[in-house]
């Protein structure tokens, strides 16, 4: 007998979602030299403001650019308040961050990420002159195209890196799907309506949704995480916010009491690699995630209305878990991804030494 849940999905759901076909995602196009120039920017200590964290601290390339922490690292002396997002497939995404608050592009999201006090809390101007410094940098930004370190060419080789990290070799983007992936396809798009808001071939909408998942008491235990927490909620001009015990999400961006605690739809690509799950890594595995929907989401008043208990029988779980595992490659290969100062091909170098002489 087909559940009431089921039918209210398949309603929501066009029939071209219902028989979704899985759709690799096409590599980017970049500039080579600047995404080089990008990944060694990437992995470099010394663009935050003690040396002491990386981009690459937080987006570790064998997590699929997550690192497996329920809440994420932060400059010395903070904590971070959320878990770090994979960075599979960054540059097709439309917002960013949990709360969705940065729009534009990637550039702006590498200039956040470098000058936020609770991440890596460095002065720009600082982090020109330490570029300069670098003869290693002085020749890779002219191998770029750019005259000399800049912070604006800084963010945007740092783009172009994170542009090249796309999925592949994803069983889903094969065809190669086991017997039981195919069935949890089908509850996937049918019963389970996951496909309502996990849909496109990243498998996200980049809507916010509030799902009723819980807050991390861990937020409010530390002081660390709580200051950093505090920074962000008063810069985002969010009242009370000393006060405050929950992280708000998209509301921030709204300001409309309706979208507390709503967050964006996070892509299920490489999930495999990315525990612990949600905003705040309050779930730390696959079956945790699926018997928290199967339960019909957490309590919240603001829960979107969709979200109701499921129904699933065991055997449905196990096949809902193999298709959600089927949506992630190898992870990244560690030699491609990781900057070793052997690697860099000065032949570009000399290529333009060459020229200008």
């Amino acid at each position: 007998m087909i559940k009431p849940v089921a039918l209210m999905f398949a309603a929501l759901l066009s029939s071209s979602a219902l028989a979704q076909e899985a759709t690799p995602i096409q590599p980017m196009d970049v500039s080579a030299e600047r995404a080089e120039l990008g990944k060694r920017l990437f992995y470099d200590n010394r663009l935050s403001g003690d040396t002491g964290l990386s981009c690459a601290t937080c987006h570790q390339p064998d997590k699929a650019f997550t690192d497996g922490e329920a809440l994420s690292s932060a400059y010395t002396g903070a904590g971070h308040f959320r878990n770090a997002p994979t960075l599979a497939n960054v540059g097709y995404r439309d917002a960013w961050m949990h709360d969705g608050r940065l729009g534009t592009n990637l550039n702006d999201v590498a200039r956040e990420m470098i000058t936020e006090t609770y991440l890596m809390n460095m002065d720009m101007r600082i982090m020109q002159e330490r570029l300069k410094q670098d003869p290693v940098y002085v020749d890779m930004f002219k191998a770029a195209g750019m005259s000399e370190p800049s912070n604006g060419g800084a963010r945007n080789a740092l783009m172009d890196f994170m542009k090249t990290i796309v999925s592949r070799g994803a069983p889903i983007d094969g065809g190669e799907l086991s017997a039981s992936a195919q069935r949890g396809k089908a509850i996937f798009e049918s019963k389970a309506g996951c496909a309502a808001c996990h849909s496109g071939p990243r498998y996200t909408d980049d809507q916010p949704h509030n799902t009723g998942v819980g807050g991390n008491p861990e937020i409010w235990e530390s002081a660390e995480r709580h200051s950093a927490f505090v920074t962000y909620a008063k810069f985002m001009g969010i009242e009370n916010y000393m006060n405050l015990r929950e992280d708000l999400g998209a509301y921030i961006r709204t300001h409309r009491p309706d979208t507390k605690r709503s967050f964006l739809t996070p892509t299920l690509r490489e999930l495999k690699w990315t525990a612990p799950y949600m905003h705040n890594g309050t779930m730390q595995t696959l079956e945790e995630v699926v018997d928290f929907y199967d339960a019909g989401g957490g309590a919240d008043p603001l829960k979107d209305d969709r979200l109701k208990p499921l129904g699933l029988v065991p055997s449905e779980k196990a096949d809902l878990i193999a298709f959600l595992e089927s949506l992630s490659g190898e992870s990244f290969d560690v030699d491609e991804y990781v900057w070793r100062e052997d690697d860099y091909d000065y032949a570009l170098i000399e290529d333009w030494r060459n020229t200008d002489n």
